[in-house]
């Protein structure tokens, strides 16, 4: 709070603060706007009856993350999901594909290249994704077949016309991330995330209290949201700080290093990507499942084991996979061998560890250790909603989940730690305080007086000192001849 308020006293902090309202009001409207060819009142209905279903299914998490704008068939129904995939698959396809690395090396002309492919990609995801919407919407499996007739005209030419709104919304909303990232605080697409996941967080919660005991369950759901925030706030900030000891160099006539600093590690390196790919994966099945029928035993094997994310068989899959992508995308996002090697270029080194490859193994070493409290953090964040739904036997889906956590407790954090670095900038004086200017120009006639009045004294005292030197040589020559002469 404290940082908010010095943040709107001070006049470019408050126009960014602005701008970033401003694009969040457009971003918000837009999820309002139904897409042309949609009819609105049997969408209304549809995701009317699916408001108690469960949000844990890749689904579920695309609607999350567009603010409830996929269920509605908005023009920002795919929200941010393409350019997260984007951006997921580009740092993927690095270990793949050496030129990318070699652009992730180059520093940011590298890293601006990668971004120009992260924006094609984005666009081709979108049309994709677009497509798959409008198909299973048509078809009603986008609802779960409790609806249907959602898309009156079912035409190719007005198909093809709603798949290119959804994706120049798609581009749109892109652009609206980049200039915030740019011109307001924050990071533009975690901030529209964050958004879209707070947007209906108030109405879930309290639809709660309109169960059986539902004062109490809210209650219990209330308490137990606040301190996993909590907790969640507590590991993120925490850090595995390995020292680092950078040797003097001389480099032309100046000397560099012989500094002491640290390589700052966290706990959780991977973020929200285990539990996403551990639900999208685990969500294939049950949309292969849609396409067959009903009767055949393996449709019905599914449906039962990996229908709800109650099951045993869906907590144990589950589980094993956030800790399989735990440790993949750490060992992708970060290469000790990579670290190691830029130590040794620029002359540091762990005190105790040899640079070099004895490096490079020491930081495997402890990433390995921090991947396995990272892990088990991770499941027990995100298995919460399913045991509050099983201990208070909730009818209804709760308003957040292990996923919504995380990131609203990762870009919650982000967000006041770059405000309150640029709320530091402006805690100057001479920035913040007017001073009198018959002060300033009466300390600056002092100044020059005093620096004048130096400036005799030395030459005052230079000239006696070359006054004394000429004495003592003439008297040094007097003395000379003196001794001549007898």
């Amino acid at each position: 709070m404290k940082t908010l308020i010095q943040a709107l006293r001070t006049k470019e902090l408050r126009n960014k603060i602005l701008f970033v309202l401003l694009m969040i009001l457009i971003y918000r409207i837009g999820s309002y706007i139904p897409t042309p060819g949609v009819d609105y009142k049997a969408v209304h209905e549809c995701v009317t009856t699916m408001s108690g279903s469960s949000q844990e299914n890749f689904v579920g998490l695309v609607n999350l993350f567009s603010g409830g704008s996929l269920l509605q068939l908005s023009i920002f129904a795919l929200g941010v999901t393409p350019y997260i995939t984007a951006s997921i698959v580009i740092q993927l396809l690095r270990v793949v594909i050496p030129r990318f690395e070699q652009l992730h090396r180059e520093g940011q002309s590298g890293e601006a290249k990668l971004t120009e492919y992260t924006r094609y990609l984005t666009i081709g995801l979108a049309v994709l994704q677009s497509s798959t919407i409008i198909v299973t919407a048509r078809t009603g499996a986008l609802f779960n077949y409790m609806c249907s007739d959602v898309i009156p005209d079912t035409s190719f030419a007005n198909m093809l016309i709603m798949v290119m709104v959804m994706t120049g919304a798609t581009g749109f909303i892109m652009w609206m991330a980049e200039l915030v990232t740019d011109k307001g605080i924050g990071n533009g697409m975690s901030v529209l995330i964050f958004i879209s996941i707070c947007s209906g967080f108030l109405n879930n919660l309290w639809n709660i209290h309109t169960e059986e005991n539902g004062w109490v369950k809210f209650g219990v759901v209330v308490g137990v949201f606040i301190v996993i925030l909590i907790f969640v706030d507590y590991v993120e900030l925490c850090q595995r700080r390995i020292p680092v000891q950078y040797t003097r160099r001389m480099i032309g006539r100046k000397m560099y290093g012989g500094s002491s600093t640290y390589l700052p590690l966290k706990i959780n390196m991977s973020g929200v990507i285990p539990p996403i790919f551990a639900s999208s994966i685990l969500s294939v099945p049950t949309l292969i499942s849609q396409f067959g029928n009903s009767d055949q035993s393996w449709v019905q094997w599914i449906n039962t084991n990996l229908g709800s994310s109650t099951t045993v068989w869906y907590i144990v899959l589950y589980s094993l996979m956030i800790v399989f992508f735990t440790f993949f995308y750490t060992s992708v996002t970060f290469n000790p061998e990579e670290v190691a090697d830029d130590m040794k270029e620029y002359g540091g080194f762990i005190p105790g560890v040899r640079a070099g490859r004895a490096t490079a193994e020491y930081l495997n070493y402890v990433m390995n250790r921090l991947n396995t409290v990272g892990a088990i953090y991770i499941l027990f964040v995100a298995l919460i909603p399913t045991v509050l739904i099983k201990a208070l036997n909730l009818n209804t889906s709760l308003p957040f989940g292990g996923t919504t956590i995380l990131i609203i407790a990762g870009v919650g954090l982000d967000t006041l730690r770059q405000a309150k670095a640029q709320t530091e900038q402006f805690q100057y004086e001479h920035f913040l305080v007017a001073q009198d200017p018959e002060k300033i120009e009466d300390s600056t006639d002092d100044e020059t007086d005093e620096s004048v009045d130096s400036q005799t004294e030395a030459s005052a005292d230079d000239q006696a000192t070359e006054e004394a030197e000429t004495a003592t040589a003439d008297t040094d020559s007097t003395d000379k001849a003196s001794a001549d002469a007898e």
